[in-house]
């Protein structure tokens, strides 16, 4: 069903739930009253012959749970959007006439999850699009003149093939320069077990996964290769979930106790780091687990000083380099709207240079008014002391001093001070793409007020599993089972709280389960079960823009404007036409339905 068909479908919903009578239905004997979230609107609704408990029977129907003509089913005293005296009529009534809760809630339960999956289509979120840029702030590409470019995961996308290189090459470094045991080497590389935006805790050998607000997600923390159970992790980390800020990542993502993986070449270094503390483990080996993220971490580092990436890239483009095609669509559609056009990277000119050529042909500095390379971000955002050097035709550099930056030049090292004082380039008329959204984009942001824009190839992934009908709906009835149990909390008899641990119990099941959908270890890098995590805080507080590559761009009119989706927040009322008119049906928009969130 397309997404179209189904806002009309629900658009009508909400307006009948206002206007028309429900219409009764015969052959459904168990009827219930859904309020809405101002506490004055109500539907009436049927089941055949009574709920279903969680063993599937049929349950009987209280004679409470009809409404009658012009009257209200009464909530539970202290339920949400009942007013005082309606609270202290509920009290009385309940008193005079007892409610059989259970059935109650069951009757509840049955009617919401009917809604779901009936009025909420399966596939209405078909029309998530990979290819889509994602705002964090308005931003109007008319209002930008400059494009700055990243080179490493932003003008250039490389094959995963790249990742098992560089940890087999970093784990040989670990047992032939730093000595470790060669059992290490029966270990081989594993796909898809890290994600980009983990923590690592350097004392206790930990990698987890950290929301927003500073808290583990329970299930998500890994000893080596096996995942720590939840009541370990409480007691190691004193009786909660919460990492403090002094023991957090730094701005740069290197705090003193915990450090946080940010960019893509991260992942090996994660992997290596979960195979060696395995092994140790495994093996009843004792060990240091400060010493162990040192090796590991300049092992990795070996790999790029020593220039093993690059040799390998250079030597088989085609195996390594990923739609090339599409980064020489992006620069001459920039070119020919007269945008100016520049790159800072941390690589070296040599390489650069081999990729470009690869992907642009020989005359890709005509591209750029600028180039910049070996630039040592992110210091190059925030020292104001090296100097540019001019390299020459060969790649040597120059020794005269830099007074201007020149259209076919090539520079090296510098400063960003001395770059927008020889330029001019200030200000949100600049929008510069990089993946690392601490070396590329943080300073230029919070500092410069650069327009930024982070590649996140992950997104292409996430956006596949968001659009399948097993988690549309999951998610869906997830949502809507949470804010039941938020609701129908205030009942408080022994039965009642049967039946609300069945529910949080099955509530626990689907979080796993979705949660699974994107990675079996660690879920999705944008969310913990709910919250935001602390990668995805980081994206929207660092860039304006994100995508799942530069490709996304040729998808947009160089004078478009990308618009923010207003998000409620939570004392604010939902926008749902809002979100029906700008993207994915994240959560149904129906009043009756006003307690999934």
């Amino acid at each position: 069903m397309s997404l179209k068909f189904a806002a009309t479908s629900l658009t009508r919903s909400l307006g009948s739930g206002r206007s028309r009578k429900q219409s009764a239905k015969i052959n459904r004997a168990c009827c219930v009253t859904l309020l809405g979230h101002d506490g004055t609107k109500e539907r009436s609704s049927c089941s055949s012959g009574g709920s279903r408990g969680p063993s599937g029977d049929v349950q009987p129907c209280s004679e409470t749970l009809h409404a009658a003509a012009g009257q209200r089913a009464e909530e539970p005293a202290g339920a949400p959007g009942v007013t005082g005296a309606r609270r202290r009529a509920s009290t009385s009534s309940a008193t005079a006439d007892p409610v059989d809760h259970k059935t109650y809630m069951w009757a509840r339960y049955a009617d919401l999850r009917r809604l779901v999956h009936d009025l909420i289509p399966p596939g209405a979120c078909k029309s998530l699009n990979s290819s889509a840029i994602y705002a964090n702030n308005e931003v109007s590409l008319a209002e930008v003149d400059i494009y700055g470019f990243d080179y490493d995961y932003t003008l250039a996308l490389y094959s995963n093939a790249l990742n098992t290189m560089i940890y087999n090459t970093a784990r040989d470094f670990l047992i032939e320069h730093f000595k470790y045991p060669e059992g290490i080497l029966n270990y081989d590389y594993i796909p898809n077990f890290a994600a980009r935006g983990l923590h690592y805790d350097i004392q206790k050998g930990l990698l987890m996964k950290i929301d927003a607000f500073h808290y583990i997600q329970p299930g998500t923390v890994y000893r080596g290769l096996s995942p720590v159970p939840d009541e370990e992790v409480l007691k190691l980390y004193g009786g909660t979930y919460h990492i403090p800020l002094q023991l957090d990542s730094g701005f740069y993502g290197k705090g003193p106790k915990v450090k946080q993986f940010m960019d893509i070449f991260s992942i090996p270094e994660m992997t290596l780091l979960a195979v060696a503390n395995d092994f140790f483990i495994t093996n009843d080996i004792d060990y240091d687990p400060v010493h162990l993220s040192k090796d590991v971490s300049e092992a990795i580092g070996m790999v790029h000083l020593k220039g093993f990436m690059y040799k390998w890239i250079m030597q088989d483009l085609d195996k390594f380099i990923l739609r090339g095609d599409e980064t020489d669509a992006v620069l001459h559609r920039l070119v020919s709207h007269g945008k100016k056009l520049f790159l800072i990277t941390n690589s070296p000119f040599s390489f650069v240079d081999k990729g470009m050529t690869h992907m642009v042909g020989k005359e890709w500095r005509d591209f750029f008014d600028v180039i910049i390379v070996q630039a040592d971000k992110p210091h190059f955002f925030t020292d104001c002391v090296k100097p540019f050097r001019r390299l020459d035709g060969n790649g040597d550099l120059r020794w005269e001093k830099i007074s201007s930056l020149d259209k076919g030049h090539i520079y090296k090292q510098g400063n960003l001070f001395d770059f927008l004082r020889l330029t001019g380039w200030r200000g949100s008329k600049v929008l510069y793409f990089g993946d690392h959204l601490y070396s590329d984009l943080a300073d230029l942001t919070l500092r410069h007020g650069w327009r930024t824009g982070a590649i996140v190839p992950e997104l292409e992934h996430e956006t596949k599993v968001v659009s399948t009908e097993r988690y549309s709906v999951s998610l869906t009835w997830l949502q809507a089972l949470t804010g039941l149990m938020e609701r129908l909390q205030t009942h408080r008899d022994p039965d009642s709280k049967q039946v609300l641990d069945e529910w949080q119990k099955e509530r626990d099941e689907l979080r796993v389960m979705t949660k699974n959908l994107f990675n079996p270890q660690f879920g999705s890098i944008f969310r913990t079960c709910h919250n935001p995590t602390y990668f995805s805080r980081r994206l929207s507080r660092f860039s304006d823009l994100y995508m799942a590559s530069l490709s996304c761009l040729l998808n947009y009119d160089p004078s478009h404007t990308f618009y923010p989706r207003r998000t409620p927040l939570q004392h604010e009322s939902p926008l749902w036409m809002d979100q029906l008119c700008t993207g994915c049906m994240k959560t149904p928009f129906l009043e009756e339905m006003a307690q999934i969130r």
